[in-house]
């Protein structure tokens, strides 16, 4: 009885955060809740001992993600205070909202490799913000960031979570997943822009509205420094994980300890009120705090079920029905808009050896491709997507409307590239 039930409220949960438009409900709330809820059912049902041992593993993958996430947050915030990123906005020299969105989804593809593509969602949303003043722009724009964030974290030893535990695990080399993989996320991404191109959406049509703003001369100077060094910071999290082998929220904490050291000594001479603004402390305020819990309470939820062997079962079942790993990792990769990416590529690692599937095989790589862009068929379906969700308040089921289909014809493209190639 209890799985049944845990599946029960999970999908209840998530109709629940699809609809957190409709039934005006934050959708944070709702998933705290359930993840909550459903730890309580475990631990009602199943040996305490193991609860108990079970929910300290994950919290332990939870915390790690959650601090990635502060600090990539509290650095793009502080380059924000600094008028970083309206610095970038005047290097923008294009009014066309088409060439500006092939601009933007081509940074996030590449910027998405070398950092990963929930940081880089952060980064190119702060940017939206600048760009643009009407919630719809920025939704748009956003889809699209999604769908390049997750199509250049997949062809990436270090671009996705699913990706830096496949290749901490020798199943990947960097070489062959960018071999065999570039190609591939690349169409899963040209495919929605030369569509959208086409369309005649409006949209993405015509010209940018004036911005007038004007930066802050005074603080101009200081914007340029902290927004080169922000993003060299943010540049290092990968190459500190690669030297020290430690966790990448280890790299992300050092970047912005760092950070917050360069901004005390930059202002510690200035007024009082000009230290408080530019601080720290007042940045951690701005942080949307409910987008960090939506994170918790989605990881949270998804865990149980991962505690209690549903993902791991529904794999095999997958396996045994389908029987080649093509068609398998494909379900997979959609089957990950719905479920966190990480358990199901863990419980496939888990499932197959090197004796099965060898180092740089096919089943590997093209898990790669699938388990990473597959997310973007749906907003909650990627982490890149929770963020921009989180961020911008993205309705889910707007982004169904607008971007699922987009998405999945990406994804599709991308696994024909794969298979040809």
């Amino acid at each position: 009885m209890t799985i049944p039930l845990v599946i029960i409220i999970f999908i209840v949960g998530y109709l629940l955060i699809a609809l957190e438009h409709k039934i005006h409900v934050n959708k944070a709330a709702t998933a705290l809740f359930i993840g909550v809820v459903l730890w309580v059912i475990l631990a009602l049902n199943v040996e305490s001992s193991t609860v108990f041992s079970d929910l300290a593993h994950h919290f332990e993958q939870i915390a790690e993600i959650l601090f990635f996430l502060l600090g990539a947050m509290t650095i793009v915030e502080l380059i924000d205070v600094h008028h970083g990123f309206e610095i970038v906005q005047n290097f923008i020299r294009t009014k066309s909202r088409i060439y500006l969105l092939w601009i933007l989804a081509f940074v996030t593809f590449f910027l998405s490799a070398v950092l990963d593509n929930m940081t880089t969602t952060i980064v190119m949303v702060a940017l939206l913000k600048k760009l643009f003043s009407k919630t719809d722009d920025r939704w748009f724009f956003a889809g699209f960031v999604i769908i390049a964030a997750n199509a250049g974290g997949a062809w990436s030893p270090i671009g996705d979570v699913t990706t830096i535990m496949l290749w901490n695990a020798n199943y990947v080399s960097s070489f062959e997943i960018l071999k065999t993989v570039f190609l591939p996320s690349l169409a899963s991404l040209l495919l929605p822009l030369i569509f959208t191109g086409f369309s005649g959406s409006k949209v993405f049509h015509g010209t940018l509205e004036a911005d007038n703003r004007q930066i802050n001369s005074i603080n101009s100077k200081d914007g340029k420094f902290i927004l080169i060094l922000g993003v060299l910071l943010l540049l290092f999290v990968p190459v500190f994980k690669s030297y020290t082998h430690l966790p990448p929220f280890m790299g992300m904490l050092f970047a912005l300890s760092i950070l917050w050291l360069v901004t005390e000594v930059l202002h510690r001479k200035k007024d009082k009120e000009t230290q408080r603004q530019y601080s720290v402390a007042e940045t951690l305020r701005r942080i949307d705090t409910p987008s960090v819990l939506f994170f918790l309470g989605i990881l949270l939820a998804v865990s149980s079920l991962e505690s209690l062997g549903v993902l791991e079962s529904f794999g095999k079942s997958m396996e045994q029905n389908f029987g080649n790993f093509y068609v398998s990792n494909a379900f997979l990769g959609l089957l990950s808009a719905v479920i966190d990416n990480v358990p199901l590529v863990a419980g496939a690692m888990g499932m197959y050896l090197f004796d099965v599937y060898p180092p740089d095989h096919a089943f590997w790589t093209f898990l790669a491709y699938c388990a990473g862009t597959g997310g973007s068929t749906l907003i909650i379906g990627s982490a890149a997507g929770v963020a921009a969700m989180g961020l911008l308040n993205i309705d889910f089921l707007w982004y169904v409307k607008r971007f699922s289909l987009l998405a999945l014809m990406g994804y599709v493209a991308g696994i024909l590239v794969y298979l040809i190639q």
